[in-house]
């Protein structure tokens, strides 16, 4: 079997199991580089060839972008070759990184500096209903009912669907927008002269605004789903509901956000104080 066929396979494989075009995308390539690296035909790759290209290609590259390579290695290998090149190799562990969060005065400096309306709103929802940018981009005027004051997540990451509640002071805006779309025939929330609005269209308003206003800490969309948990939580919103909100499937990764609210901690007396 040559590449072409193996990674058509593999592209085969990963459609049935309904995996999203982003994970399609990066095990199709992981695939593609370690097949290049060793020049050889997927029968013949062996676990020495992925140490190789760990080594030589990823060795200062963080633990998840090798625990992610390693994975797609081991879907690709095991589903169409029958076989797993990866089992003697040892996974490094996870990096507890604590995430970038914005403080209630820099969210406020942020949308404050927004302009144009539709940016402004794209980025407020994001933030009042912490949600993904993926998630943002792929809403549709028909996930709304404005009359619950409800919106409906449809098959995000893990493929699980939820509700989110729709701020009171966006409330109009929002309904507005959605109006506006319908009168356009156009199926999504927000679009652009190209067709439906793309992760990279927010990222590039969120890192220009945030550098306009001063703000010196890495801010992308992901920073404002950040800050709307740790900012829940500093509000005494129980982490359950919080990891409800969010569409985690564990309370363990919710949990990364106890370790970054500062103003829980402050709240916090010493002993030496207590009566």
């Amino acid at each position: 079997m040559d590449k072409e066929e193996f990674l058509k396979k593999l592209e085969a494989e990963l459609k049935i199991s309904s995996n999203s075009t982003h994970t399609i995308r990066n095990y199709l390539s992981s695939n593609k580089f370690l097949l290049d690296f060793a020049n050889k035909t997927p029968e013949e790759i062996t676990h020495e060839d992925v140490k190789s290209y760990l080594a030589e290609k990823l060795n200062n590259a963080s633990s998840m972008t090798k625990i992610l390579f390693l994975s797609a290695i081991k879907y690709s290998f095991s589903n169409i070759l029958k076989k797993d090149i990866t089992i003697d190799i040892k996974r490094p562990k996870k990096e507890k990184k604590i995430p970038s969060v914005l403080s209630k005065e820099e969210v406020k400096s942020l949308m404050d500096s927004i302009q144009n309306k539709k940016s402004k709103l794209m980025v407020s929802l994001t933030y009042a209903a912490g949600l993904r940018v993926s998630e943002l981009v792929n809403l549709k005027t028909h996930d709304f009912d404005f009359t619950q004051k409800t919106g409906h997540i449809r098959q995000d990451k893990g493929r699980k669907d939820r509700i989110f509640n729709i701020p009171e002071n966006l409330l109009e805006d929002l309904q507005k927008q959605a109006e506006k779309q319908k009168e356009k025939n156009q199926l999504f929330l927000f679009s652009s002269f190209k067709g439906q609005m793309t992760t990279r269209n927010i990222q590039k308003i969120v890192s220009k605004v945030a550098k306009k206003v001063g703000i010196e800490k890495e801010v992308h969309p992901h920073t404002l789903r950040h800050s709307f948990a740790t900012h829940l939580l500093e509000n005494g919103t129980d982490i359950r509901h919080i990891q409800k909100l969010l569409g985690h499937s564990s309370l363990n990764t919710t949990q990364v956000y106890t370790n970054i609210s500062a103003e829980q901690i402050k709240k916090i007396k010493s002993p030496i104080d207590s009566p």
